[in-house]
């Protein structure tokens, strides 16, 4: 049994906090209810609603915003209300009833080059998974259906798959302007028929939950802590938007050498050897200096 964890997410509103849940709750749609009579359809937020300070409540793929009165301070309730979700996902309570659901929003997808001419990043206009995670056979993809259905394509050879995009690389035998539109309609159908993306024990399976990484983190020694750092401030939102990632592997002390990992687009990328050469590697010389000589790449 995967067990539901709750967190609580700051917003710029100080009147609204987000629940965060280690799992996806909706079918990839979102639902807003105004009062205990407009929640009908969600029992979750009906009772929600019966605590006193719930002016609003908003729930989308994996977490829960509520809207407090001016009764209370979230500081001073926030964590019941964590443990109170917590508890009644765990105990089997239904989100939203399928029957009662409002019709399900679209989904849009649309397709966008990337550094890398045999990867494609397929990007939807919601968030379909928690966690990263990259694929490269169908063997390797049980945890997904969707990149196991991607797998039976004939032209498709890893896929890459990240908060709300899935970057596929193709093998040279095709062309882009032949599958492209193929595959963008797929994954629009997929993730609009609320059809699961990975199962919920991949992150735990796959080592990727955030407890998991926080732990790894924790025994590193504190250069490898500062690497850690900088590629997640400086060097992972770059590489994302490219349709990739970049993992730290280690950290060598005698040798000053840091070991990276290349996934999605980055790997096998044409440019990524300059911008490991030229961006990162330089990166983390002028912001450590005397601790870093070289950076090399392995790819996912």
């Amino acid at each position: 049994m995967n067990t539901f964890k709750v967190s609580v997410q700051e917003t710029a509103n100080n009147a609204i906090v987000k629940f965060e849940v280690n799992q996806f709750i909706t079918k990839h749609q979102s639902f807003e209810f105004n009062n205990i009579d407009d929640a009908k359809p969600s029992p979750l937020a009906q009772q929600l609603f019966h605590l006193p300070f719930v002016k609003k409540v908003y729930m989308s793929s994996n977490f829960v915003a509520i809207e407090r009165y001016d009764i209370v301070e979230w500081p001073d309730v926030q964590n019941e209300v964590a443990q109170q979700i917590e508890t009644y996902l765990n105990d089997g309570g239904v989100v939203v009833e399928d029957a009662k659901a409002p019709k399900k929003v679209p989904v849009t997808v649309y397709a966008e080059s990337t550094p890398n001419p045999s990867v494609m990043k397929f990007v939807a206009n919601k968030k379909i998974v928690t966690a990263l995670f990259e694929f490269t056979s169908i063997d390797d993809a049980k945890l997904s259906p969707l990149a196991t259905e991607l797998f039976h394509f004939p032209y498709v050879k890893s896929v890459f798959i990240d908060q709300n995009y899935v970057s596929i690389t193709k093998y040279d035998r095709a062309e882009w302007q032949d599958i492209n539109i193929e595959l963008r309609e797929f994954i629009r159908s997929y993730i609009e028929n609320g059809k699961e993306v990975v199962l919920p024990e991949a992150v735990n399976a796959l080592k990727k939950s955030n407890n998991q990484l926080n732990s790894q983190i924790e025994n590193l020694d504190d250069t490898s802590k500062e690497i850690v750092n900088i590629l997640e401030e400086y060097v992972k939102p770059a590489v994302a938007s490219d349709g990739g990632n970049i993992q730290f592997i280690s950290y060598d002390a005698k040798s000053k050498n840091v070991s990276v990992m290349l996934q999605g687009a980055c790997s096998g990328c044409p440019s990524s050897t300059y911008t490991l050469k030229s961006g990162i590697e330089n990166m983390l010389k002028q912001m450590l200096p005397g601790k870093v000589n070289t950076v090399e790449a392995i790819n996912g």
